[in-house]
């Protein structure tokens, strides 16, 4: 991922809408921040690749229901370059089948479209900085729902992965939404022990981030939805 330059440059972003008016009340939101700024719009995840080459912003906010390419196939396409931005799709409905299309495909999380402006502004922060889940009890709900949907060799996946019982751990506080302090603090380690785990579990899982590594979790039945 890009991400901010170390001489405090802001968040960038780009936002990619078929709804005009939603790209614009979106600007505004994000433009009113002094450390977030939106570089670019599309209409259609037909222009979002393009647009990412040039412009290369940090957060693609991404609309996954549009008439030509939606947002699907346009984070698959992105996920597929190196250094891809970090994906938060934008959706009306948080049950909606295309989210959790788009997370499998490599989103880093989803906000709806009615959520308050400040809330907005705090999950773009959060999935740049990047060491929680945004909104795990959504995306929990979602994993759950969608566990029988999963490939049938993701179990296989996940118990020839290696990972060690401390990782375990890690993987199921990583599930149950705790950010690495948090997990740090339940398991009595450094917050830099916990990235190193943390680091080894994607690596194991063969991931990008702690979503997909959530995701992988709960359809390998690795973490049941009855769990705490």
């Amino acid at each position: 991922m890009n991400g901010p330059d170390m001489n405090g440059a802001p968040i960038s972003v780009l936002l990619v809408d078929d709804e005009e008016l939603v790209r614009a009340g979106l600007r505004v939101i994000i433009d009113a921040r002094p450390d977030l700024t939106v570089v670019g719009e599309a209409g259609d995840g037909a222009e979002v690749g393009p647009l990412a080459a040039r412009l290369r912003p940090d957060v693609v906010l991404m609309d996954v229901r549009m008439p030509a390419v939606d947002g699907i196939q346009a984070t698959r396409l992105l996920m597929a370059r190196p250094n891809p931005p970090r994906i938060v799709v934008i959706t009306t409905f948080e049950n909606d089948d295309y989210v959790y299309d788009a997370l499998q495909a490599g989103a880093h999380g989803f906000v709806l479209k009615r959520t308050p402006p400040d809330q907005i502004v705090q999950a773009i922060r959060l999935v740049v900085k990047g060491d929680s889940l945004l909104f795990p009890d959504a995306i929990r709900q979602l994993a759950a729902r969608h566990a029988s949907r999963s490939p049938a060799d993701t179990a296989g996946a996940l118990a020839e992965s290696g990972l060690t019982e401390r990782e375990g751990e890690v993987l199921r506080l990583m599930a149950a939404g705790k950010s690495n302090l948090e997990i740090a603090a339940d398991l009595y380690l450094g917050v830099e022990t916990v990235k190193t785990h943390v680091g080894n579990v994607l690596a194991k899982l063969g991931v990008r981030d702690r979503t997909q590594a959530v995701i992988a979790a709960y359809e390998s039945g690795f973490v049941r939805p009855t769990m705490p």
